[in-house]
C-alpha cells in the first residue's frame, strides 16, 4: 500500500550526503533516515532545496528518490521534481509515480523571470505529467519568483492540489495561504522551522524544514504539544531551536544545514558546490560551537543503524 499524502506534521527537508562525484552515500543516508524515523518525524521531502537538487543530474535524482523511498518506508515521501526544463519535470514526475510516491512538489522554474501565467502553466504541466497530488513550493528568495495568491487559487481550481510549502522571509503570507487552503481544501506547510508556535497559531498544518535534519526531536516535541495536545511544555525546545538557527545562519544555506548535522555527529558527505576557505572556517566554528551546546543540552549523537 502506498503511503498517504501527508497533511500535517514535521517533515524533513532531507539533506543528501553525496560523494565528490555527486553520488549518494547509501550508508550515510540510511544512518540519517533511521535517526529521523526514531525521532518520530511524519514524512520527508526528497530533493528539495536542502537536498541541493540543482547540483544533481536527472539520473542521480532518480536514484536518490528510489533510495529515499526504500529507506523511509512507510513514511510518505514527497518528490520535489522542480527544474527549469519542462522535459526534466515530466520525466521526474513520471518516475515518482512509478515509485508509488504519494505526491510531488514543484517550484517556479528559476533563473529566467516568469509571469504568473507562465508559472501556472509550469505547475499544471508538472501535475499532468506526474498524475500525482501536487504541493506548490514557494521560495522566492531562491527562485526569484513569488507564487502569488491568485496563481495558487487558479492551480487549486484546475489540478489535484495537496498543499503548498511556503519558505522564505514573508511570514505573513502563511496566513493568506491558510485562509485560501480552508476555502480550496489544501494544507499549508512552512519552512520557517524556528517559528513553530507562531505557525501553528495561524493554522499552518506542519513544517518542512532543514532544521529537522539537525534537531528533529525538538521539533516533533513542539508539534505534539501544540498541535496534538500532548502533555508538556514547549520550552526549552523553542529557545534551543532559535539558538540552533541563529548559529548556523552565520553560513549560507544549505551548507549551514550540513554544519549543524556535523555538530550533531551525523554524516553529511562532500560539499556539492565549491566552498571558500572563509566558509570552511565558519563551518568549523559552527561545528565546535553547536557541538558544545548539544553536549550541554544532553542531546546525544545518534548511533548508526544496526549492521553498520
Amino acid at each position: 500500500m502506498n503511503p498517504a499524502v501527508p497533511t500535517k506534521g514535521i517533515l524533513a527537508a532531507l539533506w543528501l550526503p553525496t560523494d565528490e562525484a555527486g553520488d549518494l552515500i547509501t550508508a550515510d543516508l540510511a544512518w540519517n533516515i533511521a535517526f529521523l524515523r526514531r525521532c518520530g518525524i511524519h514524512g520527508i521531502l526528497a530533493l528539495g532545496s536542502t537536498g541541493e537538487f540543482s547540483q544533481l543530474d536527472i539520473e542521480q535524482r532518480k536514484r536518490a528518490l528510489a533510495l529515499v523511498a526504500e529507506l523511509a518506508h512507510p513514511l510518505p515521501v514527497i518528490a520535489n521534481i522542480s527544474d527549469i526544463r519542462p522535459r526534466a519535470v515530466a520525466d521526474l514526475g513520471r518516475f515518482a509515480r512509478q515509485l508509488g510516491l504519494p505526491a510531488i512538489s514543484i517550484m517556479t522554474p528559476g533563473f529566467y523571470p516568469s509571469s504568473q501565467d507562465d508559472v501556472l502553466a509550469h505547475f499544471l504541466h508538472a501535475a499532468e505529467s506526474s498524475g500525482l497530488p501536487t504541493f506548490l513550493y514557494n521560495f522566492p528568495e531562491l527562485t526569484g519568483t513569488r507564487i502569488d495568491l491568485d496563481t495558487v487559487r487558479a492551480f487549486a481550481d484546475r489540478a489535484p492540489m495537496a498543499g503548498i510549502k511556503h519558505s522564505g522571509l514573508e511570514f505573513a503570507y502563511n496566513r493568506d495561504l491558510v485562509r485560501l487552503g480552508l476555502e480550496k481544501n489544501f494544507v499549508v506547510f512552512s519552512g520557517n522551522d524556528t517559528r513553530l508556535p507562531e505557525l501553528f497559531e495561524v493554522g499552518v498544518a506542519g513544517c518542512i524544514g532543514g532544521l529537522v535534519n539537525i534537531a528533529p526531536e525538538l521539533m516533533v516535541h513542539i508539534y505534539r504539544v501544540l498541535w496534538e495536545g500532548a502533555p508538556g511544555a514547549i520550552e526549552p525546545a523553542t529557545t534551543r531551536l532559535r539558538k540552533i538557527g541563529a548559529t548556523i545562519d552565520r553560513l549560507s544555506f544549505p551548507l549551514n544545514v550540513a554544519a549543524g548535522m556535523d555538530a550533531r555527529g551525523l554524516p553529511t558527505g562532500a560539499p556539492k558546490a565549491i566552498v571558500s576557505a572563509r566558509s570552511r572556517t565558519i563551518y568549523n566554528e559552527i561545528v565546535v560551537e553547536l557541538g558544545q551546546l548539544f553536549r550541554e543540552w544532553g542531546i546525544l549523537s545518534p548511533p548508526p543503524p544496526e549492521g553498520q
